[in-house]
């Protein structure tokens, strides 16, 4: 088969004698039936084709809700009916029949699904495999079969009945009394365990205070205790707590641990004038913070004009900018904050060319994943000497491609480059047809 046929298969442009063309080609080809089961645009007739020639297909189209429920039979498509019933969309019947099939990870699959009968939930919870049970365990809301799971002799069940956050308060209770370390942590960081219970965990183990580290219900004097702990995975499980309290998260900035501090940057409610610390003493990466996420416009507005380039890069990284405050950033000397800020929606023509010509190959991946990018600018970054390789593979995949670019693409050494334009719906039909050859 052509190298790119199946990129090909993916292309939501492609002419409807290519589809059936390709159809035909799927009988005798696992892969490009896969990929052709991923489409948004088969009829009924052709999902019944794939889905009645392919398993691993059908098991796409049934997640992807293209086909029905009523043409599945649970017992001839195991596979098929359970990725149903994972998406609540497989009739609850099934799960009694599925509940004794041979292949144990459609057991392990079938134990996550909700809202299973409860005769098929017994039978999951007496399977002789205790990864089925201990999946059972971890998603089944039914609080007598959580208790009767907890007694279990398999210490992996008694672990995942305790991380589940539907188990009754005082069932996590007794288990923070469990001889399985893993059991104990599970039940001190889970939410629902009642926080003067979980308290007393704080003597244990430290795997046990790591997992009581998570839990957000505690009083703030014993998070600051646990700030206190010598080992750094407690307190960087400190760090993305979102229950601690505004001093805590001030002391856990200065923390000797740089992965402890970086955690911190990630937390919901940190300071930004912490925050703005934390960017000078810890490489952060292009991530959108969720503290700037949910920034005021008055908050970004202030950030946007900080002395310091690097806090002024944590605001470009939003897109959603206010216009005043995306312009502002895009006329930014530092060229780590105008490639920041290159991908924002809503940049006009003028200064997505203005930053190129400012800082040329600096920013050109970042200009080329513009979703407003023109084809004019993508074309002259396809024609770079030397292009940057991830820049090409942006162009590859943007709407604004054109073929000639899209032929470009094409050719490049870098197979997710060549693919990502096969599967470009701005690619001409003469080029789609030419690859599928």
């Amino acid at each position: 088969m052509p190298p790119l046929l199946y990129a090909v298969a993916r292309n939501p442009a492609l002419p409807p004698d290519l589809l059936r063309l390709l159809l035909d080609t799927a009988d005798a080809d696992e892969e490009l039936a896969h990929a052709l089961a991923g489409r948004t645009d088969l009829d009924p007739a052709q999902v019944r084709r794939l889905a009645g020639r392919h398993e691993e297909a059908a098991v796409r189209l049934a997640a992807g809700g293209l086909l029905p429920a009523a043409e599945v039979d649970p017992l001839a498509r195991p596979g098929v009916a359970i990725a149903l019933l994972e998406d609540g969309r497989g009739a609850p019947t099934w799960a009694l029949a599925l509940s004794g099939v041979a292949d144990r990870y459609l057991r392990i699959r079938l134990a996550s699904c909700p809202g299973l009968p409860d005769e098929a939930a017994e039978t999951l919870a007496a399977d002789q495999d205790t990864d089925v049970v201990a999946e059972l365990g971890l998603h089944t809301r039914r609080p007598d079969l959580l208790a009767r799971l907890a007694r279990h002799p398999g210490n992996d069940v008694r672990r995942w009945v305790a991380a589940n956050e539907a188990a009754p308060p005082e069932l996590l209770t007794a288990l923070l009394a469990d001889e399985d370390v893993h059991v104990r942590g599970h039940a001190a960081g889970n939410p629902a365990t009642p926080a003067t219970a979980a308290a007393r965990a704080l003597t244990d183990d430290p795997l046990v205070r790591r997992k009581l580290a998570e839990h957000p219900g505690l009083p703030a004097g014993l998070y600051h205790r646990l700030a206190e702990d010598d080992t750094p995975w407690i307190r960087d499980n400190l760090a993305r707590n979102p229950g601690i309290d505004p001093p805590l998260l001030r002391r856990l900035a200065t923390d000797p641990d740089r992965d402890v501090r970086h955690r911190l940057a990630h937390h919901p409610y940190v300071p930004l004038d912490v925050l703005g610390r934390l960017a000078v003493t810890v490489r952060l990466g292009p991530a959108l913070l969720p503290r700037i996420a949910d920034a005021s416009p008055d908050e970004l507005a202030a950030l946007a004009g900080d002395s310091e380039p690097r806090v002024r890069m944590l605001v470009a990284q939003h897109r959603d900018l206010p216009a005043p405050v995306r312009d502002r950033l895009a006329e930014d000397p530092d060229a780590s904050v105008a490639n920041a800020v290159a991908p924002h929606p809503g940049l006009p023509p003028a200064r997505l060319v203005g930053l190129l010509d400012r800082f040329g190959s600096k920013v050109a991946t970042a200009l080329a994943a513009n979703p407003d990018a023109p084809a004019a600018l993508l074309d002259r970054i396809a024609t770079t000497t030397p292009v940057p390789a991830k820049a090409l593979r942006a162009i590859a995949a943007h709407r604004h491609a054109t073929p000639d670019a899209l032929a470009r693409c094409l050719t490049s050494p870098d197979p997710r480059t060549a693919e990502a334009a096969a599967a470009n719906p701005a690619l001409p039909p003469n080029a789609q047809r030419a690859l599928i050859g």
